[in-house]
């Protein structure tokens, strides 16, 4: 098949050569014969009558024949023609006349010195050159998103992408993949987990264990629990911050992105103490949330990405008893063979690796 054909597609005008920009590459003698294209426009009857009554074109081409009426186009000799595809000129004119023949056209005219393109050639050859200019660019478009150089990758993440981890991931992802759409997505984990499932998403990002048997699921990077409580908060101010001290604090928690699972690590820790814990839910994003901190509405657990960006009014705090860390795991479709995808698994792994050793 066609490793290249590059073409330069100009309207063909007058006899001079040098109009006539069609460009191919020199293996396009390795086409083989039976490499057809389907051609579905119907000729005009009036074209048709150069050879007598009108024609239309049901037939396969070659896709050989058009490559070689390119070349003639572009140096009006079927010698010269040949000499730069590497086939005989015998090869180069039956395989035109057949053509012609085929079409009911008369593509060139026939001199002693090389040949003329007839108006309706001139025409049949401008739309040949932009037809296998598409050709080759659907070959290279196919090939680069073969191997994930191009292409679309939908993102499901649990929080915001302002720092931490993720934030590196995707602008090294983007500067090594400049081509590649990254369409990113925030809800709970359970739905992003649920838009992998249905093909919505190519990959999501959750936080805590993940149970998933029809999904593949990777742990990819850690972090540390903290505590968010506003500035006025003697928590702020404490040299040690123990779950202990926590047990009578209302905690507000997001029932969105990771907010379930912050909710259940919350209980768990506040049970170990003996307490119930009061937790009031609300359906906002990071930022409200963080606003009813700084104004003193209640406490909440996050992960150590959200201290590197500084929010007024709110202290973060890490937690001295604190036995776990926060587990961040990629899953995505073990039916899903995106090119994308698996040098975006490739990059996340290379980058959770990185991070476990700094």
């Amino acid at each position: 098949m066609v490793q290249q054909l590059l073409f330069r597609s100009k309207e063909m005008r007058g006899d001079d050569p040098s109009d006539r920009a069609l460009h191919y590459n020199h293996q396009s003698q390795h086409l083989k014969s039976e490499t057809v294209v389907t051609v579905r426009r119907r000729l005009a009857p009036t074209v048709g009558r150069q050879f007598g009554l009108p024609t239309y074109l049901g037939s396969r081409i070659p896709l050989i024949s058009l490559i070689q009426t390119l070349a003639v186009a572009e140096y009006l000799n079927f010698r010269h023609a040949a000499n730069r595809l590497g086939v005989s000129q015998s090869s180069v004119s039956t395989r035109i006349k057949a053509l012609e023949e085929d079409l009911g056209i008369l593509l060139f005219e026939r001199r002693h010195r090389g040949v003329r393109l007839t108006e309706a050639g001139r025409s049949f050859v401008a739309e040949v050159a932009a037809g296998i200019e598409h050709l080759d660019h659907a070959v290279k478009t196919a090939g680069a998103i073969s191997t994930g150089t191009i292409g679309r990758l939908c993102i499901g993440l649990h929080t915001s992408i302002a720092a931490g981890l993720l934030a590196d991931l995707r602008r090294k992802y983007r500067e090594k993949y400049p081509d590649i759409e990254l369409v990113i997505a925030e809800g709970r984990s359970d739905d992003t987990i649920r838009q992998v499932r249905e093909g919505a998403l190519d990959i999501a990002f959750v936080l805590g264990p993940v149970n998933t048997p029809d999904c593949n699921s990777r742990q990819i990077w850690t972090e540390a629990f903290v505590i968010a409580a506003p500035t006025s908060h003697q928590l702020a101010m404490a040299d040690r911050v123990l779950w202990q001290d926590l047990a009578s604090d209302a905690f507000l928690v997001s029932q969105s992105g990771a907010g379930p699972q912050i909710q259940d690590h919350i209980v768990r820790r506040i049970a170990e103490q003996g307490k119930t814990p009061n937790i009031r839910r609300f359906d906002v994003g990071r930022d409200t949330l963080m606003h009813m901190i700084a104004d003193g509405e209640g406490i909440t657990l996050t992960t150590e990405a959200a201290t590197y960006v500084p929010f007024s009014g709110v202290a973060f705090r890490l937690l001295a008893d604190e036995t776990e860390r926060a587990r961040f795991s990629a899953v995505w479709s073990p039916h899903n063979r995106s090119p994308a995808l698996m040098n975006f698994l490739d990059l996340a792994d290379e980058m959770g690796k990185s991070a476990k050793h700094t």
